[in-house]
């Protein structure tokens, strides 16, 4: 991996040897509760889905190798051989745990920033257990440093933390929508649980039970747990707050709070029923009105169950069986490592620049949105045209916070449909007051101005290229400092 070089970052930068406690009233004393802060950073400083920072710099796979689901969603319909479609559920092809061990040997050889294997589908990885821990054996045997994680409904949970735990899966995902049974039968069509199918209520309480008993499982065996939670307008999305504040009440570290994919060609019950998914301002404000709370995780992508590489990206067509099975493993740990300690010392680099551009202090100042073209490392470095999304940054004094990420069909498609496509993405970003590109057109940058969104063509740390944009704009509403 070659790291890029900007030019525009300074390595003369020492950090302090000693870290201050955070107060609280746990009744550690700080040393402690600094050594269990530093060891938790650890944990999830590699792990794209846990660590904000990390999704900038490492990738992820996921190995399809658990077909059978226990429960069925109506927001879930797993059609397989749907290449051009980013959603969970969807694979191109099934593994088996062999197969997967191969894949993922390949992938950790040719992409080395790949820190982390999940087992998340296209079905339940616990209502497939044994090629579900069989990959997990054979990956954490010949791959050592490559993080274990797994995404679970919940309902077989209890059953198998001991296993997960033994396998050192340090990372497990819940997704739980509710804990009302009363809208948990909105939401699923039926649980099978115990050789025996259960519809309405009592199904979605048999899983909101087990659900609640496998959260206090995992805090009680020290994994680290995220809870996927499917915003649906009218059903949960004024319930997600006390989903919120129950699952940080019970030990959950992070909550991903998704929006609802329900278009009417996936096939599910929601989406041929009609029903909606949230809209971005919807989505932030319940991720707002939680945030408060606990960690939240804005940066997701819902993956396929097949996805390979950094989030936000999708290399899982060159990877696929026929590819794959003809490539010879090219794994190392010690050429894997020396990656890694270059990314490492390029986030420094990186965050020597923030700080520094953290210097001004505004009066008064307005909160606004940036939306960003990017390839990656934290940087403004992708040209207008290639942008398959846009991340979105709230800016506010000196402050610039991450806080949603905006798919869009790319607009250079060799001048087909452009004009439709340029201004869908106009609409996808119309309450941003500029858009950060590495380079843009003449065309969409006077569209795009027409639409009262400035360009800021620049190759620079995203942090420090939207608080010089942010620095111009108050200036222009005759804001000082």
């Amino acid at each position: 991996m070659t790291l890029p070089a900007t030019g525009l970052l300074s390595s003369n930068h020492q950090e302090p040897t000693t870290t201050q406690a955070k107060s609280g009233g746990c009744g550690c004393d700080s040393s402690a509760t600094v050594e269990m802060d530093e060891k938790l950073k650890e944990r999830i400083a590699k792990h794209p889905c846990y660590s904000e920072d990390a999704h900038h710099h490492y990738a992820r796979m996921h190995v399809a190798v658990a077909p059978a689901c226990n429960i069925q969603c109506n927001y879930c319909n797993r059609k397989f051989d749907c290449a051009n479609e980013s959603r969970p559920g969807v694979v191109s092809e099934l593994l088996t745990p062999e197969e997967a061990a191969h894949k993922v040997l390949v992938i950790a050889g040719k992409i080395p920033q790949m820190t982390v294997l999940g087992v998340a589908g296209p079905g339940d990885p616990l209502a497939n257990p044994e090629k579900t821990f069989r990959t997990f054996e054979l990956i954490a045997d010949k791959a050592p440093d490559i993080k274990l994680c797994l995404s679970t409904n919940g309902l077989m949970l209890t059953e198998y933390v001991d296993r997960i735990k033994q396998l050192n899966i340090d990372h497990v995902t819940i997704t739980l929508n509710t804990i009302d049974p009363e809208i948990g039968a909105q939401i699923y069509s039926w649980v099978h649980y115990k050789r025996k199918r259960y519809r309405g209520v009592e199904g979605a309480k048999i899983l909101l039970e087990k659900q609640m008993e496998g959260l206090q499982a995992l805090k009680e065996a020290d994994i680290l747990c995220k809870v996927n939670s499917v915003m649906i307008p009218g059903i949960n999305d004024q319930h997600l707050v006390e989903v919120n504040k129950f699952i940080r009440e019970n030990g959950a570290f992070l909550h991903n709070i998704m929006p609802l994919i329900s278009a009417p060609e996936h096939g599910t019950h929601f989406g041929l029923t009609g029903q909606r998914g949230p809209t971005t301002k919807e989505l932030k404000e319940v991720q707002d009105n939680c945030a408060g709370n606990m960690k939240m995780m804005r940066h997701c992508r819902q993956c396929r169950a097949d996805a390979v590489g950094l989030l936000g990206e999708d290399r899982s067509q060159e990877f696929t069986k026929d590819k794959f099975l003809e490539m010879s493993p090219e794994y190392n740990l010690e050429q894997r490592a020396t990656v890694h300690e270059g990314i490492e010392k390029f986030k420094e680099e990186l965050k020597v620049a923030k700080e520094k551009a953290q210097t001004k202090k505004f009066v008064n100042s307005p909160k606004i949105l940036v939306a960003v073209a990017t390839k990656g490392s934290g940087l403004v470095n992708q040209h207008f045209g290639h942008a398959k999304e846009f991340q979105i940054y709230e800016v506010e004094g000196n402050e610039v916070r991450f806080v949603s990420h905006r798919k869009i069909d790319h607009y250079c498609q060799g001048g087909f449909g452009e004009e439709a496509t340029l201004e869908y993405i106009i609409k996808a970003i119309a309450d941003c007051k500029a858009v950060l590109v590495s380079k843009i057109g003449n065309c969409p940058k006077e569209e795009l101005h027409k639409a009262g969104i400035q360009t800021v063509e620049t190759y620079d740390v995203i942090e420090k290229a939207a608080l010089e944009f942010y620095e111009q704009y108050v200036k222009e509403l005759g804001i000082g400092e």
